[in-house]
């Protein structure tokens, strides 16, 4: 395994693989890897022949008021992790190298952004979009992989993609959670016993959505209400958003008589989580 520190030597790689021939799959991150991040190389390596993953906690996706001095950071067990499920680069640049001091060129979303998350942290996506553009441009990868968690993201970097015609798949990979339900995260190691507990109502709140549709309930408020008094019964929980929208658009629903993505952001304390699920005919 090698590690490139070099936005120079990252894209002069890249080259040299196109050249050879053979697929390259890249896995974007910001570190401190868990078993979602290693499910995400699995697939990457399951599809090509070489697989790169970044290690880049992105400024720019980080509002003034956010987490990106404390996010946690722990190089040398992500490089264990990664040589031991075979990643072949791992990209670990500085800030410096990523952005120029002067930089002012920047990727914005208009339409799928607004909502969600997007509209809970301005220029969030803006930051996202900006710097996945940057790792295809310095990867060259055949495709990428990210996971359905972060699925407003994922929607946003399908649209990148298509719009911007970047040659890159974008493979999407399945939400990982602990044995009790609790969506895996980076930031879940800011919970104390307590908030880990009550962390446990944004999976009970998806269930009880769940139970809702498959028992026929098709009005949003009604599913939106139970989830909303779920996650209301535990005393350190705060809803930042509860929403059901249609899966493509993200646009908000109030009959669900189309595909549509139950999402939930919710601070325990002061550490803000996110979860998912898909309500469709079948599930």
């Amino acid at each position: 395994m090698k590690i490139v520190t070099s936005v120079k030597d990252m894209q002069g790689w890249a080259l040299q693989a196109r050249k050879s021939g053979g697929t390259v799959g890249l896995v974007p991150t910001m570190g401190f890897l868990h078993a979602g991040h290693v499910s995400l190389i699995r697939e990457a390596r399951r599809r090509a022949d070489k697989v790169v993953l970044s290690i880049f906690v992105n400024p720019t996706q980080f509002g003034p008021d956010e987490d990106l001095d404390e996010y946690p950071r722990d190089f040398e067990r992500d490089e264990a992790l990664c040589a031991a499920e075979g990643v072949d680069i791992v990209f670990y640049p500085p800030a410096s190298d990523m952005y120029a001091s002067d930089a002012s060129v920047f990727i914005v979303e208009e339409q799928l952004s607004r909502g969600l998350c997007g509209g809970s942290r301005p220029g969030h996506f803006r930051g996202v979009c900006t710097v996945v553009a940057k790792l295809f441009n310095l990867v060259l990868p055949d495709l990428a992989v990210f996971g359905r968690k972060d699925f407003q993201q994922l929607r946003i970097l399908e649209q990148m993609t298509r719009d911007l015609n970047f040659p890159v798949e974008i493979v999407s990979a399945p939400i990982v959670r602990e044995e009790d339900g609790l969506a895996i995260s980076s930031r879940n190691k800011y919970l104390g016993p307590e908030e880990r507990r009550q962390a446990l109502c944004l999976r009970e709140a998806l269930d009880r959505a769940e139970e809702l549709f498959s028992n026929g309930e098709r009005e949003a408020d009604a599913i939106k209400k139970e989830m909303r008094h779920i996650i209301g019964r535990n005393t350190l929980a705060r809803i930042d958003y509860c929403q059901i929208v249609e899966i493509r658009q993200l646009q908000p629903l109030s009959t669900l008589n189309c595909p549509a993505l139950a999402a939930l952001a919710v601070y325990i304390g002061q550490t803000r989580l996110i979860d998912n699920t898909v309500l469709e005919w079948g599930t």
